[in-house]
């Protein structure tokens, strides 16, 4: 998050709140500054976290179920969350928080009222008889909780299906046939009422306890495998809650207490069975297909062993106590895959954030070997389809999620809308990553899994075809070591290649250097034939004047002077722009912020442009260099061409005063006398554009193209490149006054003043003899000497506080220049001394008392 987004937001909290004084949005901008990396939450701060909020909660056990029921879907960031609003118990955020919750209750209560009174309420409620209600009860009742539960799946089913299909849109996905859910004997779980037969001659309580124990056992056999039995049936289920039993009450207390310790078995191997049916379907995506098949492989062993029980059963040997003593070591394999498949269900986990979840719960089982040993197994098959899409994509760029299971994800967007919308974000938001599809053992390398893609993809959409010389297998492992080595080797590799191509083969250091040459003013020769080809062209409203005129024009300069040998130059384009400069910078200054709006609808201005203040050049910039020089790169350099062509422009005219103004030498002495202001006025003119041209084109512009064409020497991938390349933008930008709008206005009226100043000078042909002329004459040039002096007195004295205030210490350079003999600190002070005058309090002096000490000296200069 950049600088001024922390202060545009933290602004708009403030507003929101109501909040008025206090430390103000400077100490909070502070804070968050200082605390950007993400808090990293341990047990003992999480726990303290969660205890501090409990206790100021009015419903602490409340909070506290809903904290365990978030921490069961392995929710991610919680415990940061937790941490979070326990300091906001602690701190006046809550109070502010209060009162604009009481402020908005008292509004919604005034609309309320507002509201009611202007309508009838009708008086007749019509009310519901005991026998419509008993009946509508009844009907209620009918719905069994087992077909709200299927209607529960199908509806997850039908937007998993949505989503996957309009992301893939010319691929059709399977799915499985409508019978495969509609035929309840296809799912290995219990059906209920469709048990054995229970027509048994004596109720098992009158049978003696070897009996009972022998049909305990054979019904155990059958529920084990999602059976009912004859004393053993299972209950209708409420939701995704565990499978409970009911045994038949007269059995033996003895026995019964034993099969309640067997009977959650039965329970988890029907959790794990309806997941393994649930997750198998086409819609949950690869990860849970690979997890489903993995559990089906433990559940085919956990049913041999049922069926080994079984045939010991058959000869006799298998006890009740036998029983519970063989199903032990099943018993802790089931519960632990009845958990993880309660969990993903909880936390309706798909893709990334099951490989999390499994991943989480090896780390949580870390000293019990063969819990951890399992979930590494299902962690291991899950993650297996999860790195094929990774390997896929930081091999060769390409990505194959059908569904939506991978964390980075693609979007449609033409790359040939880079060169069109200056607020287009191809390179960031064509591929973006999903933050919960993101596998916690991959978090922190998800930024560089992003980048390697992307630059490979780059080179591949320029019909170059590369894979990685470095691919190797990616295999889930605890030691991630071994998976990042292999990340950071292709994104080395991706760097290299993408940077090679764009700086080889695309030469992008010659493309930048030619955009320096016309849209920097580096190729003076050519400014110089240009200008004189196209001023009177350009001195034309914008209406008035024919594209394809300048666009001749421009190809002769560019052919009669050395800018010809430039292997670029048709690339160089002529653009006539709607708005003049200072409205152009206002907009793209006013993005993102409450300004936008009022902005995009205001007109541009009132005065119709001429030629020279709408026109700039263009450059045609082809793909896949766009992503460097793109629409915004490119307005930025507009922007700094149009600033410097003017300013190059009123020199030009200063200087034809200067020429025209020789044929004051044929008038006599006492009628030349009157020209003496004029050409003071011209020559300090003069002086202030030269020397701000001077000072953007050779202290701030050629320095930090020094500093870019260094630092694009050393880049070691695509996004140094971009960052180096808009640093370089934004610097010259700031350093030419352009990213300060009341600098660019006072600019800006100097350059008006000079304008008028030139044209005035440049219609007065008659000579100054008589002494009304004379006066006249004198009187208009005091005026336009009054005018510069106090606009260029405003932008020293703003300057003066920009370069000290924001420690802006390149402009103390512009003030040393335009001020080389102190001829304006002078004049400053004065003004301030003239200020204070005006404004202190008339206060008589006493005598014997000391007189007030005299101002301090405004400190114009640099130091």
């Amino acid at each position: 998050m950049s600088e001024f987004r922390i202060h545009h937001d933290v602004n708009e909290l403030l507003s929101l709140l109501r909040i008025h004084g206090g430390d103000g949005a400077e100490v909070y901008i502070d804070l968050l500054q200082k605390n950007r990396t993400p808090y990293v939450t341990t047990t003992v701060s999480a726990h303290s976290a969660k205890v501090k909020i409990a206790e100021f909660s009015r419903t602490p056990e409340d909070f506290l179920k809903k904290y365990d029921e978030l921490k069961s879907k392995n929710t991610r960031n919680l415990d940061p969350l937790v941490y979070l609003l326990s300091k906001l118990t602690e701190d006046e955020t809550l109070q502010y928080l209060q009162q604009n919750a009481k402020e908005r209750a008292e509004l919604a209560a005034t609309a309320m009222a507002s509201s009611t009174s202007s309508f009838s309420v009708p008086t007749t409620v019509s009310k519901m008889s005991v026998q419509e209600l008993e009946e509508l009860r009844k009907q209620l009742g009918s719905v069994t909780t087992g077909s709200t539960l299927q209607q529960s799946l199908e509806l997850t089913r039908k937007m998993l299906r949505d989503k996957q299909n309009k992301k893939n849109s010319g691929q059709h996905l399977p799915a499985f046939p409508s019978w495969v859910y509609e035929r309840p004997t296809l799912v290995g779980d219990f059906l209920i009422g469709a048990g054995l037969s229970t027509d048994t001659a004596l109720p098992i309580g009158a049978l003696p306890l070897a009996s009972q124990e022998s049909a305990v056992v054979e019904d155990l056999l059958y529920v084990l495998v999602g059976v009912d039995g004859r004393y053993i049936t299972a209950q209708p289920l409420a939701g995704r809650q565990n499978r409970t039993f009911l045994v038949d009450p007269n059995l033996d207390l003895s026995i019964r207490e034993l099969v309640n310790r067997i009977l959650p078995v039965a329970a988890s191997y029907s959790t794990v069975t309806r997941f393994i049916e649930e997750k198998s379907s086409f819609e949950y995506g690869q990860v849970n297909h690979a997890l489903a098949a993995a559990m089906r492989t433990l559940v085919k062993e956990y049913l041999i062993l049922v069926t080994q029980l079984e045939q010991l059963h058959r000869q006799g040997l298998l006890s009740l106590q036998k029983l519970w003593f063989y199903i032990q070591p099943a018993m802790r394999t089931v519960d632990i895959l009845a958990s993880l498949a309660t969990s993903v269900d909880k936390g309706e986990c798909v893709g990334g954030s099951t490989l999390s979840l499994l991943h989480d719960r090896s780390f949580n089982y870390t000293g019990d070997s063969q819990a951890q040993e399992l979930c590494l197994y299902l962690t291991k098959a899950a993650s297996a389809p999860y790195f094929e899409v990774l390997e896929k994509w930081i091999y060769r760029g390409i990505i194959h999620d059908p569904y939506s299971e991978f964390m980075v994800e693609e979007h449609e967007l033409r790359k040939e809308k880079i060169q069109e919308d200056y607020n287009d974000k191809y390179w960031d938001q064509r591929y973006t990553v999903v933050q919960q599809q993101i596998p916690s053992f991959l978090q922190k390398m998800a930024g560089k899994i992003l980048s390697t893609g992307k630059y490979l993809n780059v080179v591949r959409e320029c019909g170059h075809d590369v894979t990685c010389p470095v691919a190797k297998e990616i295999i889930y492992t605890l030691k991630e070591r071994a998976y990042v080595e292999q990340i950071e080797k292709a994104f080395n590799y991706a760097s290299k290649v993408l940077l090679d191509f764009l700086m080889e083969e695309k030469e992008l250091v010659a493309h930048l250097r030619s955009i320096k040459r016309y849209f920097l003013m580096d190729q003076g020769d050519f400014f110089v034939h240009f200008m004189d080809l196209t001023e009177e062209e350009l001195r034309k409203p914008v209406e008035d004047i024919t594209p394809t005129r300048l666009e001749a024009l421009l190809e002769l300069a560019l052919r009669m002077s050395t800018a010809n040998t430039d292997p670029f130059k048709d690339d160089l384009k002529i653009d006539l722009m709607p708005h003049d400069l200072i409205t152009q910078l206002l907009r793209v200054l006013a993005i993102e912020t409450k300004q936008e709006k009022a902005m995009t609808h205001a007109d541009p201005t009132e005065l119709t442009l001429s030629g020279l203040e709408a026109f700039s050049f263009d450059y045609i910039v082809k793909w896949p260099l766009s992503l460097i020089i793109n629409r915004k790169a490119l307005t930025r350099y507009q922007m700094l061409f149009r600033h410097m062509f003017y300013c190059k422009h009123v020199e030009r005219q200063l200087c034809s005063v200067w020429i025209s103004n020789k044929t004051a030498k044929q008038y006599a002495l006492h009628s030349a006398k009157w020209f003496a202001g004029a050409f003071t006025l011209r020559q300090r003119m003069l002086n202030f554009v030269q020397n701000i041209q001077y000072y953007m084109m050779f202290e701030v512009m050629e320095p930090t193209w020094h500093i870019l064409e260094k630092n694009l020497k050393s880049a070691s991938n695509i996004d140094d490149v971009l960052g180096h390349h808009t640093s370089f933008l934004d610097n010259c930008l700031k350093d030419c006054m352009l990213t300060n709008p009341e600098l660019l206005k006072v600019f800006s009226k100097l350059m008006s003043v000079c304008v008028m100043f030139t044209n005035c000078m440049q219609h007065l042909a008659e000579p100054v003899d008589t002494p009304q002329v004379a006066s006249g004459f004198e009187a208009t040039i005091n005026n336009f000497d009054k005018n510069f002096s106090a606009h260029l007195l405003d932008l020293l004295a703003r300057l003066s506080v920009y370069s000290t205030s924001d420690c802006e210490h390149g402009m103390a350079s512009v003030i040393s220049r335009l001020d080389f003999n102190g001829f304006y600190t002078d004049r400053l002070e004065r003004l301030s001394a003239e200020r204070s005058q005006k404004t202190a309090p008339q206060v008589p002096v006493l005598r014997g008392l000391p007189s007030p000490a005299p101002a301090p000296r405004v400190a114009v200069t640099a130091q």
